[in-house]
């Protein structure tokens, strides 16, 4: 048991430092465009993860690192994309928000609120039409839980018996906004009755009560009894993005949760009573600071994404187009990237 915990918390400091980081190099104009940082949630993606197997799939908000982390993503990939580098996990073009991994079967990085939900339960028809036994974890904040993409993502879901698992990760403020503003009732989990299936709620600070409870929700999906909600209950001690100054809330309630709902202290502290020694908590502080160093160095110093790989995956190639029915007009060629544009910066 301690061997797991002691894998769980490897992988939660990791998070820990990669976010820390990442945060440092956004203070010093190393990575542009918007930032979301997961410190103090990191359980959650570290239990969801224990919980399903390497040939399930994963979706999620742009929250994303400590997902694509936890599915085995490189801490070097990882950097490496916030930098905007072309060894990025998307090449340098999809930056903090936009990650997606397909050899680790994560899906994203999704920029629109519950937009992305829909898509996990598409996901999750795949997995059932083609009988694969595979379930899908669609991650998505208390703030998407109002919004239509969710309502549709469930009711298919439960209407097909999907083998999905959809995960609120309710850190009580939408963006800025408290939840009792935004929501109705405090218990997201109500909204899974008027789809008829199954729901669970509980605290996720602490990483082993994570895993036991995602297990029987995903469980739940593989034996092909339908969809789960589940609502964790978690805290992110940073701000919405680094943009955020963090105003609608104290000092003192950030400080209080920091000492009584860490995930990281929870873990440490509990592998310190059940005798593991602190120089082997240690050693793997030290190996992570390692890893994280380098994935720093190797985000600054890897050649930057290109104008030609962005041509090739976001515009569509040149295109041969027929006549018209009536043959009123000849064919023609439209070029996605025309030398002009390339030469110009493109329109």
């Amino acid at each position: 048991m301690s061997e797991e915990l002691l894998a769980h918390y490897r992988q939660m400091q990791l998070i820990r430092r990669v976010e820390e980081e990442a945060a440092r190099a956004y203070l010093a104009g190393k990575i542009g465009g918007f930032l979301h940082l997961y410190i103090g949630q990191e359980a959650v993606a570290v239990g969801s993860e224990s919980a399903i197997r390497k040939t399930d799939w994963m979706i999620q908000t742009y929250r994303d690192h400590g997902h694509a982390l936890v599915r085995g993503t490189s801490a070097r990939a990882i950097m490496a994309e916030l930098f905007g580098k072309d060894t990025g996990v998307s090449r340098g073009l999809g930056g903090s928000m936009h990650m997606f991994d397909a050899e680790h079967r994560f899906l994203g990085g999704h920029g629109i609120v519950g937009g992305h939900i829909a898509l996990g339960s598409g996901a999750a028809f795949r997995c059932k039409y083609l009988k694969t036994e595979e379930v899908v974890l669609c991650f998505f904040g208390d703030g998407a839980t109002p919004i239509g993409g969710f309502h549709e993502g469930l009711t298919l879901a439960a209407i097909w018996k999907l083998p999905i698992v959809f995960v609120c990760e309710n850190n009580h403020y939408s963006m800025g906004t408290p939840m009792e503003r935004t929501n109705p009732t405090s218990d997201v989990t109500l909204k899974g009755a008027g789809y008829g299936m199954a729901t669970d709620r509980f605290e996720g600070h602490d990483v082993e009560v994570v895993v036991e409870r995602m297990k029987a929700a995903v469980a739940r999906a593989r034996r092909g009894e339908g969809p789960t909600l589940v609502e964790i209950l978690t805290y992110r001690f940073r701000g919405h993005s680094m943009s955020d100054p963090g105003k609608y809330r104290t000092a003192d309630e950030v400080e209080e949760m920091k000492r009584t709902r860490d995930p990281v202290k929870i873990a440490r502290e509990r592998l310190l009573a059940r005798g593991v020694a602190e120089e082997a908590l240690a050693t793997i502080d030290a190996a992570i600071e390692a890893e994280v160093a380098d994935a720093v160095a190797f985000a600054e110093s890897a050649p930057p994404a290109t104008a030609e790989q962005m041509r090739q995956t976001v515009l569509a190639p040149s295109v041969a187009y027929p006549p018209r029915f009536d043959g009123a007009h000849a064919p023609f060629t439209v070029d996605a990237a025309p030398q002009a544009d390339a030469q110009q910066g493109g329109r």
